[in-house]
């Protein structure tokens, strides 16, 4: 790393004189920044970073005089130098008009500032990685869903007070200052989330990793609510710049598309023509909490060369085919999961998977070569390096290794198919079938012809591998683990298999007898033939059975597909579950037959969430709370503190002082929502909330119907009766439908529609309010938790992998409601079956309830009739929602036959309802609950998690900066 020799020193009134309006101190300092420039221009040249550091990073690390002992060694500024570093990117790194510092312009001067800091921590984390030469992992993922990075980047680096102290000065709060950052639209729901979490405490806990993604301009979408519904409209949030990343034009890789494969000179296969692409790396340090370790997510955005444009065209007249290639290149991380409904749509979504695979494996090999110089060794690469695919959007990564390692670096199959599955892993995130990825054999024999080769190969090692465990004998056993197992569906069989597996039409078996054999033994005499045709003597057999031919070809009417999931369990050394519920569904239900093939493979790795954004940075009064009442700040590393609360869950003192933050939240909350929705709220209500992806297994509809049921109790009774047996609640939804999924946009629509017409009825005043908040996100959840004193997790059963949303609502001490699924049942056994309100069917008996119903054996409860009845009845509105209501019913057909449940459990999901009002009137009761629920959620840290990944499939160690 290029660094400042200990003797450079730049004093304090060199930098805190210097002002925005003094033009003086502005040339001066730029002198003196250009002084310091070119003896950094002296210094070698890093690889981590752009070309060297910024001057500003060094004036940020070498002014101070003092060192917190509290901070590990290192200088930690104070607001006068704060001030300084904020003035000087508000002057020199503009993005704005130089005659105003208001809110957006402070915002982007404080982040530069911050990133200063980060870039310090950053160089010399790579710096020591790169010295050391350790294992490190790299965590691939679709989805990355950050959120705001500003008060996470200072609550890691405990800068917090330095930059409030400091904005005040200028003029600004800290929190106005924060809001003016845009959420990262590089995410969507629990997945990317999760892959967030596990970057903050790989940082925090000084593991050698890196995260790597696609840079999405447009995010997902941007959600609206309005009369019709939800409507989408592209994101905003590169449109002023992203001040956390740092462009690195220098790390780029070509990435091919199409063409065809040959065979080279030298006799290797060669995959030549095609549409040619770049990825250029972006990269978003992540910063570790009290630590100097900082981590790296690399981005990848996608482009063309400059000689791709067609310039004669576009002269001509002729501007699209002109920039034809730019658009297609680009368009490639323009949106994350792009509709899928149109070839082109699916095209698209393959291409980023590709690109993301492709890019970041080249990145990872060009930097494990590097690391070993002359002393490369290809044997030793699953010795460096672990690949984490978080589910099977980067199953790409298999077949993408395997090309590079035998097309470029001259290994042979064997070769690379054993460092393949040493150095890949899988994780699992689902049961349901339309996200066990399948894709088109032919489209990706069109995209990627050189894969397909080697997925056939894959796929021929694995069927050779079937053979060799079960044998031919039972042919239709065989037959059926084909069936199940192979990486490529309804495709035949190689010629070599068939040879060995073919059979005549029919088989006769009769009873051929040797007449030498012994009578004792049962047989009947064969005498040994004597002829040149060498013919047994066989006696006529009692009885000849046929048994029908076993054949093994491919249904014509059928597509030939790629079934991802299964390429993974292939080409990796482990696959994990995301819950213990969900880990054995994996082994028992979804991958059985692997897992009787290879047990080995198999684990379980419950999610978790980070302790610091979830609970100290989002939730800094009730962490105050449980700083005291434990007697150390440790329980933000240590999440097992958390279960000290238990011994003080009846102390009168903390549940007053719990009340209290919580009522501080819900007002916060209240704010917030009238800001976001109009609707005005009262904090004396039960906040009972359900905030997640709208999806038909969550549930959303069981939720809004009872809420539905509950109001029409409500008005058949009298304002006293009213107020009698109903608790006032406001019932809060949030989370994006996917743009294509019209029956879980038709779930927002009803939603709304019932909150039009609940919220404005006098006669219910504020005994229920029904919100849904628009576009849901990171930063609507860092208000909507806290504030939360129910929250629902009420998927069917068997049908959520986990669930990390319901980990975030334990941390602030919300009780939930919900089935036995996912984490949930890890949930209720450390908060304690008495704090939480479960429900509903369990997994196991899924499968013969939906049986029953095919039979037509099922019998809706009435109260569940009288409740469709009552939506049908128009109470809500003029939309029709004969299709939402005409789901849950029937026996059987496509979007029919109520599939997951909600007529089942209604009845049980009403009555666990009735109990929620009967526990919350008793204050007292609910608030020990609610401690119990903060307590319980020791074992859901993502820290706790990742030591986890790191000992059992990863195989590396903390690596702490000196």
């Amino acid at each position: 790393m290029a660094a400042l020799s200990s003797s450079t020193y730049i004093s304090k009134s060199s930098i805190n004189e210097f002002s925005l309006s003094n033009n003086k101190h502005s040339k001066s300092f730029f002198l003196l920044k250009l002084k310091l420039n070119n003896k950094l221009h002296s210094r070698r040249r890093n690889l981590s970073v752009n070309n060297a550091l910024s001057v500003n990073q060094q004036l940020f690390s070498v002014q101070q005089e003092t060192t917190d002992a509290s901070s590990n060694g290192t200088v930690v500024p104070d607001s006068e130098s704060v001030i300084s570093s904020i003035k000087y990117h508000a002057e020199f790194t503009p993005s704005f008009s130089p005659d105003k510092f208001e809110l957006p312009k402070a915002f982007y001067a404080t982040a530069e500032s911050v990133r200063d800091k980060l870039i310090v921590n950053w160089n010399a984390t790579y710096a020591h990685q790169e010295k050391m030469n350790v294992k490190q992992a790299y965590y691939l993922s679709m989805e990355f869903l950050q959120g705001r990075a500003l008060l996470n980047a200072i609550g890691n680096l405990e800068l917090s007070g330095a930059y409030a102290e400091a904005l005040t000065k200028l003029g600004h709060d800290l929190e106005d200052v924060a809001r003016e950052e845009p959420d990262a639209a590089l995410g969507n729901g629990g997945l990317g989330r999760l892959a967030s979490c596990f970057l903050d405490s790989l940082a925090t806990l000084n593991y050698p990793a890196w995260g790597y993604g696609l840079r999405y301009k447009y995010g997902l979408f941007k959600q609206l609510i309005t009369k019709d519904g939800q409507e989408e409209v592209a994101e905003s949030w590169l449109e002023m710049g992203n001040p956390w990343e740092i462009p690195r034009n220098d790390v780029s890789y070509p990435i091919k598309f199409y063409g065809e494969v040959v065979n080279g000179p030298d006799g290797r296969k060669e995959w030549v023509g095609g549409e040619n692409i770049t990825a250029v790396a972006y990269d978003v340090p992540i910063p570790g909490y009290k630590t100097k370790t900082t981590i790296n997510l690399r981005l990848w955005s996608t482009k063309v060369a400059p000689e791709y444009f067609d310039l004669n065209a576009f002269n001509s007249g002729d501007h699209p085919k002109a920039y034809e290639a730019l658009k297609r290149a680009e368009k490639i991380c323009y949106i994350l999961y792009p509709g899928d409904e149109s070839h082109e749509g699916k095209t698209l979504r393959l291409k980023q998977q590709y690109t993301l695979c492709s890019a970041s494996l080249q990145d990872i090999i060009a930097l494990f070569e590097r690391r070993s110089g002359e002393a490369l060794d290809w044997n030793k690469f699953p010795e460096k390096v672990a690949v984490q695919m978080n589910d099977t959007h980067p199953t790409l990564c298999i077949p993408e290794l395997l090309r590079i390692l035998i097309d470029y670096k001259g290994l042979s199959w064997k070769e690379a198919w054993e460092i393949t599955q040493k150095t890949v892993a899988y994780t699992n995130h689902t049961v349901l079938p339309e996200a066990l990825e399948k894709w088109s054999l032919n489209l990706l024999q069109q995209l990627l012809p050189r894969h397909v080769e080697l997925i056939e190969m894959i796929d021929k090692e694995l069927i050779d591998t079937i053979i060799a465990e079960y044998g031919i004998k039972d042919l239709e056993l065989v037959k059926e683990k084909l069936k199940q197992m192979r990486v490529l569906d309804n495709v035949e069989l190689p010629a070599s298999v068939l040879e060995v597996l073919v059979q005549p039409e029919e088989i006769p078996i009769v009873d051929l007898v040797k007449e030498e054999e012994s009578a004792e033994e049962g047989s009947e005499e064969v005498t040994e033939a004597t002829s040149e045709d060498d013919e047994l003597k066989v006696k006529e057999p009692k009885e000849v059975k046929i048994i029908p031919k076993v054949t093994f070809e491919a249904d014509p009417n059928q597509p030939k597909m790629v079934r991802m999931a299964n390429l993974c369990v292939v080409g990796g050394h482990a696959v994990n579950g995301v819950a213990e519920i969900h880990s054995e569904i994996v082994k028992n239900e979804v991958f059985n037959d692997f897992y009787k093939l290879w047990p080995e493979k198999f684990q379980n790795k419950t999610n978790g969430v980070t302790p610091r954004r979830w609970i100290s940075f989002c939730n800094p009064e009730l962490s105050k709370i449980i700083t005291k009442w434990t007697g150390t700040e440790d329980w933000v590393l240590n999440t097992e503190k958390l279960d000290e609360l238990r011994n003080f869950a009846d102390n009168e003192d903390l549940q007053s002082e719990w009340r209290k933050a919580k009522r501080i939240n819900k007002e916060k909350m209240v704010s917030f929502l009238k800001e976001k929705t109009g609707y005005l709220v009262s904090p004396d209500a039960m906040f009972d909330v359900q905030v997640k992806r709208i999806h038909e297994y969550k549930r959303q509809l069981l939720n809004i119907l009872g809420i539905v049921y509950r109001y029409k109790k409500m008005k058949e009774m009298s304002a006293e009766e009213r107020k009698e047996n109903f608790v006032p609640r406001v019932c809060v939804f949030g989370g994006k439908a996917f743009a294509t999924y019209v029956q879980a946009k038709r779930i927002v629509k009803f939603i709304t529609d019932v909150g039009a017409t609940v919220n404005h009825d006098p006669d219910i005043g504020d005994l229920l309010k029904v919100v849904f908040v628009p576009d849901y996100n990171v930063t609507v959840a860092e208000v909507l938790i806290p504030g939360s004193d129910l929250s629902q997790h009420i998927s069917t059963a068997g049908m959520e992998a986990s669930g990390t949303s319901n980990m975030k609502f334990a941390m602030n001490g919300c009780i939930q409601i919900g089935t036995l699924d996912g984490a949930n049942v890890e949930i209720r056994q450390e908060v304690g079956e008495e704090n939480f309100f479960l429900f509903g069917a369990e997994a196991h008996e899924i499968a013969g309830l939906r049986k029953e119903r095919s039979k037509g054996k099922f019998v809706p409860d009435p109260r569940f009739e009288e409740v469709k009845e009552y939506v049908r009845s128009g109470v809500f509105g003029p939309y029709n929602y004969n299709e939402l209501m005409g789901s849950l019913e029937g026996n059987e057909g496509y979007g029919r036959a109520d599939y997951f449940l909600v007529g089942k459990d209604f009845p049980a999901y009403i009555e666990c309802q009735d109990e929620v009002d009967k526990a919350y009137r008793d204050q007292k009761k609910w608030t020990k609950m609610s401690i119990l629920n903060t307590a319980g959620s020791h074992k859901f840290s993502s820290d706790r998690t990742i030591h986890q990944y790191a000992r059992d499939i990863w195989t590396i160690e903390p690596l702490v900066l000196p």
